[in-house]
């Protein structure tokens, strides 16, 4: 029992020695309380790993081979075509022949301001990462014009190699620490310490498991480039052309200008009766109210004035 004990605390101290190393793009967990020794042969691997490393890394020749870089690039490009649904299916197609393969694709309409309907396309592929060059260019060989018709264009790369190199280590150290368990737990005779280190050996299989996931990811993102492509409609930026003649200029201008004028008096008049309108009458009925008053008051003092006069004869003529 002591001994089982004294191999699971060596190892666990190994293992939080590995953990604490490890990068933070993969999810951690705290290393269990107890854990088994390392072989010699295990230690001097690892010490010969970083030895190499420590050679790579400060350009020391014949001691170690340069690490191949991993970088995942992508790309994002804007293009203007005729019809943007056609140029989706072509884009398609083209993934397709490239071994690659559609990640989602989208057609919709969009309402430019003066009502017209224009379709637009969005569309996203992965293709292999020694074809991202060739498959931009076959994406701007869709459009008429690329130095009118291809709105925008960006690549990016992002070079992952130690994050890489980190999981490719911390990999090796949890094998080797689920080695060593399977052999302490091989050894042990009472049912405490088989469940001991079931639990602990149960942990690392998790964390092997992520790692590997995250490897997988690196590996994947760099051997196949994503590329987002968005197709927007010709017809919205097409000017009228009468035979070899383009009226882009002084005539488009003054459509657009009537139209707007138009708006215009159009949003105008629609404010006038829904907003000032009301707000006028409201405004005028406290002045009607107030003339009313007014003429009232006058009609009965102008009464008041003729009865009096006629009073004031009447007398008169009595005596």
């Amino acid at each position: 029992m002591k001994r089982v004990a004294f191999a699971l605390l060596i190892l666990m101290l190994l293992y939080t020695g590995c953990s604490s190393a490890a990068p933070t793009a993969a999810p951690l967990y705290a290393a269990p309380e107890a854990a088994g020794a390392p072989s010699a042969q295990m230690e001097m691997e690892k010490s010969e790993v970083s030895t190499a490393d420590y050679a790579s890394n400060n350009g020391m020749p014949g001691q170690a081979s340069p690490v191949d870089q991993l970088v995942i690039q992508n790309a994002n490009i804007s293009i203007v075509v005729s019809d943007p649904a056609t140029a989706m299916d072509a884009v398609v197609k083209m993934t397709e022949e490239f071994k690659g393969y559609v990640v989602d694709s989208n057609i919709y309409k969009t309402r430019n301001e003066n009502g017209l309907d224009l379709p637009q396309a969005h569309i996203t592929i992965r293709v292999p990462a020694e074809s991202l060059t060739v498959t931009l260019e076959k994406i701007k060989s869709l459009v008429e014009d690329p130095a009118i018709d291809v709105l925008s264009e960006t690549r990016s790369g992002q070079n992952v190699t130690k994050e890489y190199t980190d999981q490719k280590s911390r990999l090796k150290n949890l094998e080797d620490a689920e080695a060593q368990l399977r052999e302490i737990m091989a050894s042990a005779t009472r049912t405490e310490d088989v469940m001991s280190v079931f639990n602990q050996l149960t942990q690392i299989r998790e964390q092997i498991e992520i790692t590997k996931g995250q490897i997988k990811y690196y590996e994947e993102s760099a051997a196949m480039s994503a590329v987002d492509i968005t197709i927007q409609s010709k017809a919205a930026v097409a000017p009228l052309t009468i035979g070899s003649w383009q009226p882009a200029g002084v005539a488009k201008e003054a459509i657009q200008a009537l139209i707007n004028a138009l708006k215009f008096f159009a949003n105008a008049g629609i404010w006038m009766v829904l907003f000032f309108l009301p707000v006028i009458i409201i405004l005028l009925i406290p002045v009607f109210i107030i003339v009313w008053i007014i003429r009232m008051i006058s009609r009965r003092n102008k009464a008041k004035k003729l009865a009096a006069a006629q009073a004031s004869e009447t007398t008169k003529d009595n005596k």
